[in-house]
C-alpha cells in the first residue's frame, strides 16, 4: 500500500522525460534545417580555417612558385602555389569567371539549402562544409586574383604527384565525395516497392 505514491511519481517523472526528450531532438533538428542557424557557423568555420590558413602560408612562405617545407621527404611537402584557375589548373586566366560561377553557386546553396538537404542533418552539414569551402576560395578569387594552394602530396621524384590543395578544396571535395556516398547508401537502404497482386 505505500509504494503506490511512489510508483505514481516515477510514472509521472518518466512520462515528463519522454515529453521532453523529443522536444530537445526537435529543437537539434530544426536548428539545422535553415542555413542561418548551425549550418552558418560551420561554415564560417571552415571559412575562417581557410583563409587563416592562406594568411599563415603569405606571412612566412611569401614567394609563390616554391617549396619550402619537405613534411614527409618523398611524399609530402608545403608549398605556396598559385592557382588562376580551377582543380587541376583548367580554366586557367579565368579566375573572375570562376569567382563569378562560385558566387552564385554559393547562393544557390544558400537560398536552396532546405531543399538540398531534404531534412537529413547529414547532407545539411555536408551543405555547410560545401558553402564554407567555396567561400574561401571564391574570397582568393575576388580578392587576390588567384587562389592559394600550400599542401602538396607527390611521390619521390614528383613524376606522380597530386596537384597542390588547400582547405577549402579539400572541405569542397569530400562534402562532395560524402552527398555522392550517402545518396547511394539511401538509395540501396530504400526498399524497392512491390507491385500490389492482381
Amino acid at each position: 500500500m505505500t509504494t503506490a505514491k511512489p510508483d505514481r511519481e516515477q510514472a509521472a517523472q518518466a512520462e515528463e522525460r519522454r515529453e521532453v526528450l523529443p522536444m530537445q531532438d526537435k529543437k537539434e533538428t530544426v536548428s539545422w534545417q535553415s542555413f542561418w542557424g548551425a549550418p552558418l557557423l560551420l561554415a564560417l568555420l571552415v571559412t575562417v580555417l581557410d583563409l587563416f590558413s592562406k594568411f599563415l602560408v603569405i606571412k612566412f612562405f611569401p614567394e609563390p612558385g616554391k617549396i619550402y617545407v619537405h613534411v614527409i621527404p618523398g611524399y609530402f611537402s608545403l608549398v605556396h602555389f598559385r592557382n588562376t584557375g580551377a582543380a587541376w589548373g583548367i580554366f586557367a586566366k579565368h579566375t573572375y569567371l570562376l569567382a563569378l560561377i562560385s558566387c552564385l553557386a554559393l547562393m544557390a546553396i544558400i537560398v536552396f539549402y532546405r531543399k538540398l538537404h531534404e531534412g537529413q542533418r547529414p547532407l545539411a552539414i555536408a551543405y555547410a562544409i560545401l558553402a564554407g569551402g567555396i567561400a574561401g576560395n571564391l574570397y582568393d578569387r575576388a580578392f587576390r586574383g588567384s587562389v592559394v594552394d600550400f599542401l602538396f602530396f607527390y611521390f619521390r621524384d614528383y613524376k606522380y604527384s597530386w596537384p597542390a590543395f588547400n582547405i577549402a578544396d579539400a572541405a569542397i571535395c569530400c562534402s562532395v565525395i560524402f552527398m555522392l556516398c550517402y545518396s547511394i547508401f539511401q538509395l540501396h537502404k530504400t526498399p524497392a516497392k512491390t507491385k500490389p497482386e492482381p
